[in-house]
């Protein structure tokens, strides 16, 4: 519980519009895409990084948690109270305070929404590549917390590869500068990496340095049909095996398919699996690379492959793909979702494995995803009032994480561990491991009040090999 005491004093660092403990305000930055809900003590918006620096002093100094939150669309519960604290929401340091079209960087603000960001490179013709599902309401500094990835990561990688430096407010209330603006610095430990994916647990964002690239000047989006999601599979891995690069190559099987319907009935009905497939850069090689990915598909035993003729197509493909995961719910209530990933030459196995999984506990297993770098979101569907299918949908987690890993993977590529995952975090990472991450975040965060609760659990785990 907040005192009196440290409200009138958060009060005083942004003045009393900033600072909420209305119950109002309380439920609305109590969750996120998890569906689980913790009330905070209160709600605080700093305009800059002093006012995040002086919170954090006094949070540290009077031993009140703090925790940082973009738009709160995480799926591992990274931005969640789960012990009550004070929630500091990004949200009014949301300038874009330079784009240098010469050295081809950005420098922005934490709350920042991804899309508009892209938006505002594009118009120059230059190139924001991560884009999360989520990137029309999620923040840089979210993305950052978890790094972030997306559809287009299989050519051009995810958050981390795009970050060159930060400013950050650690847990004790330094306001340090990590990295450089530019494209090589070797100066030091790289502490930009560490932050990057640290899940807002060693220090909050107040501005990052972007590395930026020139727009792609051509793009073909590729729609492939199959019979089964065996067949898809395979041409993941055959292109893979091609050597072709595409932009983005999307897997989505027949569960997710029935979700997406209708969007076009016709279209879609009866097909077993589909595979979304870009290329993209200058018109010759985009015109040849698509002639190869039609061939590979075709081969692999595609039934039809169309390719999208125009910007409202394309648009309108890649709104049913981005609604897959909420429409899932016409499925079942309640769903498990996870974003393991496996070498991408282990793609059949790792969806015949689900699917076999999910036959065994009687359970719809959903799956889609990023199947050119090997990240597969499964989405368990149950009904938690059904004590019974809860308990057969949490085996299958556990059972599906076992699979992942005995095929080389990891049991989670761009949502993070936030509270859902860290239970299983020693099924992966060694005790040894663990114990010098568990005395990072000590060394960092001596007190223990930056967003606690995530990424470390009491519980053991069995590690699989």
């Amino acid at each position: 519980m907040l005192s009196d005491k440290n409200y009138i004093s958060l009060e005083e660092i942004v003045g009393k519009e900033q600072v909420s403990a209305s119950k109002e305000d309380l439920l609305c930055y109590s969750y996120d895409a998890t569906n689980t809900t913790y009330l905070p003590d209160a709600v605080i918006f700093p305009a800059n990084a002093l006012e995040v620096s002086r919170i954090v002093e006094l949070a540290n100094l009077r031993g009140f948690s703090i925790i940082a939150r973009g738009a709160g669309s995480g799926f591992t519960g990274g931005s969640l109270a789960v012990s009550g604290g004070v929630v500091l929401s990004t949200e009014r340091m949301k300038r874009v305070i330079k784009i240098d079209e010469e050295n081809l960087t950005a420098t922005v603000e934490p709350g920042v929404i991804t899309w508009e960001f892209q938006q505002d490179v594009e118009a120059l013709g230059l190139f924001y590549p991560p884009d999360p599902t989520s990137k029309k309401i999620s923040t840089i500094g979210g993305n950052i917390a978890e790094c972030a990835g997306g559809p287009r990561a299989v050519k051009y990688g995810v958050t981390r590869d795009y970050v060159l430096g930060l400013e950050v407010v650690l847990p004790t209330g330094e306001i340090i500068k990590t990295g450089t603006s530019t494209m090589k610095g070797v100066v030091g430990y790289d502490l930009t990496r560490l932050m990057v994916g640290s899940e807002g647990t060693l220090g909050i964002v107040t501005g990052a340095t972007l590395r930026l690239i020139p727009k792609p000047e051509s793009v073909v989006t590729m729609l492939a049909f199959f019979p089964g999601i065996s067949e898809a599979a395979a041409a993941v891995a055959d292109i893979v095996a091609a050597r072709i690069m595409p932009s983005t190559l999307e897997l989505i099987d027949s569960f997710s398919i029935k979700c997406i319907e209708e969007y076009d009935p016709v279209r879609f009905a009866g097909v077993g699996a589909l595979l979304i497939v870009e290329v993209d850069g200058r018109p010759e090689s985009v015109k040849i690379e698509a002639e190869l990915v039609n061939g590979v598909c075709k081969a692999a035993g595609a039934t039809n492959i169309e390719t999208a003729t125009d910007k409202r197509a394309v648009k309108n493909l890649w709104k049913a793909r981005r609604s897959i995961s909420p429409a899932l719910f016409k499925l079942k209530p309640n769903k498990i979702n996870e974003d393991v990933v496996v070498p991408r030459s282990k793609i059949i196995e790792l969806m015949t494995g689900l699917e076999s999984i999910g036959k065994e506990r009687g359970l719809i297993i959903a799956c889609f995803g990023h199947a050119g770098d090997g990240n597969i979101h499964m989405n368990i569907m149950y009904d938690r009032n059904d004590d019974a299918e809860a308990a057969r949908a949490s085996e299958a987690v556990k059972e599906a994480f076992e699979l992942t890993l005995s095929l080389g993977g990891t049991i989670s590529g761009e949502h993070g561990v936030g509270t859902t995952k860290a239970e299983y975090l020693e099924m992966e990472i060694g005790s040894v491991e663990v114990a010098l991450m568990r005395r990072l975040k000590e060394c960092f965060d001596p007190k223990g009040i930056m967003n606690p609760g995530k990424i470390f659990s009491n519980k053991s785990a069995v590690r699989v090999t």
